[in-house]
């Protein structure tokens, strides 16, 4: 008797994800889900569920005025099941209906949160659930008393829940037009945004470690120090990039107070890693301002987080291993602990196959959208691949192979160029033997 086929972790992750992502397309391509009037092409509905459910927040329509009510509440719940992980949701209601977690679900739990061991996966998963709604219904009533004198009650705690939700998750979508520019100086919006970008961008093993560890920085694991110092690095440098770079430029921080320059780059540098909301027009950055950007968006937000990118920790232990080499070390050292050979070779792959997509999606954008700046096309790409959501206002107009390139390079963002590899990789032999070394001459 044949046995069926038998997926993978990393196969069953990639089969999950492309059927919530279809699903929620179909969804949103039903009429129920739409404003009257509207009519709506399945790739557009395509699009918007990819990336919803990548966390990414790149548009071709505008969600708040060719979606309903009802199309809002499964973006939000795509955006949910895309932030914290299908796994982690189908584990939970295994949880609530009494069902035995099983070997293959903890795998699929372990590979879906990328943690290094499978212990205490399903108490991982509880936890996720309960920060997440904490955090979210926190953000969602600060938002509603910030709104409410403009909106009123009901309608500012509904915005105040898509909003948080979309933060929390690393999301950049919003239902206003104009994203939150009209809050550039509301300290309120900018602060809940922020808080919930950073404590979702941070990944919940860090979130659980700082609270079991009363915020003692000496105490943490390698992986919460190094994560918690280059999320404070990255923030505070391109606060001060933004805020030198951009202080004169009068389309975007000209014309504002100090204080509110101060704010509007501190908004920007976090929500540049990989959430995509903005204050400020995107579009009207100086070319030195996006360039740095680009590289921001790249690196993204922390393993096992809700954010995106080739992830802090990853070009952490690649910084390090090149100052190392530098200083003629043979070990990669960093906090007093030195990183595994394994870790090294994985972060230099992830690199690698990051820049190989990426390079991949910019050249077929090139070509396939003419007359849209070069730069312009890059900043979407790595914005995609981040799942960032940031635009300089050309997702809309994209082909339809452009936006298959960037629902492509969404998806594979998402769960990551190594998880994909190993989806569609045979599977690996045991080595029984090992070839003789020998050097050659590089550099």
């Amino acid at each position: 008797m044949k046995k069926g086929i038998q997926l993978s972790p990393p196969q069953i992750l990639v089969f999950g994800f492309l059927s919530v992502i279809f699903f929620g397309a179909i969804l949103l391509y039903m009429p129920i889900s739409l404003e009257k009037g509207v009519n709506l092409h399945f790739l557009d509905a395509l699009f918007t569920a990819t990336s919803a459910v990548t966390v990414t927040g790149l548009n071709v329509v505008d969600p708040g005025t060719t979606f309903n009510r009802l199309g809002e509440i499964i973006i939000m719940l795509l955006i949910q099941v895309g932030g914290i992980g299908f796994m982690t949701f189908a584990i939970t209601i295994f949880v609530l209906l009494g069902k035995k977690i099983g070997l293959k679900q903890r795998l699929l739990m372990q590979e879906g949160s990328n943690q290094l061991q499978m212990a205490g996966v399903v108490r991982l998963a509880l936890y996720i659930l309960q920060i997440t709604v904490g955090f979210e219904l926190i953000g969602a009533i600060l938002l509603a008393i910030s709104w409410h004198q403009t909106y009123g009650w009901g309608e500012a705690f509904y915005l105040g829940i898509f909003h948080s939700i979309a933060a929390f998750n690393n999301a950049g979508f919003s239902l206003f037009k104009t994203s939150l520019m009209n809050d550039v100086g509301n300290l309120l919006v900018n602060f809940v945004i922020t808080s919930l970008i950073i404590i979702g961008g941070l990944g919940f093993v860090v979130l659980m470690e700082l609270w079991n560890k009363k915020f003692q920085f000496r105490r943490l694991s390698l992986h919460s120090k190094v994560t918690i110092g280059a999320t404070l690095f990255l923030i505070s440098s391109g606060t001060l990039i933004t805020f030198l770079l951009e202080y004169g430029n009068a389309k975007t921080l000209g014309p504002l107070s100090i204080g509110n320059k101060l704010l509007a780059s501190y908004f920007q540098s976090v929500t540049t890693r990989t959430a995509g909301f903005n204050t400020i027009d995107i579009g009207s950055l100086t070319q030195a301002t996006l360039f740095i950007y680009i590289l921001y968006m790249f690196i993204g937000a922390a393993s096992g987080s809700t954010g995106g990118g080739i992830k802090v920790t990853t070009m952490t232990v690649l910084l390090g291993t090149v100052k190392s080499l530098l200083r003629g070390k043979q070990n990669t050292e960093l906090f007093k602990r030195t990183i595994p050979t394994e870790q090294i070779l994985r972060s230099l792959t992830i690199i690698i196959l990051s820049l190989g997509i990426v390079f991949l999606s910019i050249l077929i954008l090139d070509i396939t959208e003419r007359g849209i700046p070069f730069l312009n096309i890059v900043f979407e790409v790595v914005s995609a691949f981040g799942t960032v959501g940031l635009s300089m206002g050309i997702t809309p107009s994209l082909s339809v192979i452009g936006r298959i390139v960037i629902i492509i390079t969404m998806f594979v963002g998402k769960l990551g160029p190594l998880t994909i590899g190993y989806a569609i990789a045979r599977k690996v032999e045991k080595e029984y033997f090992h070839y003789p070394q020998e050097k050659m001459m590089i550099g």
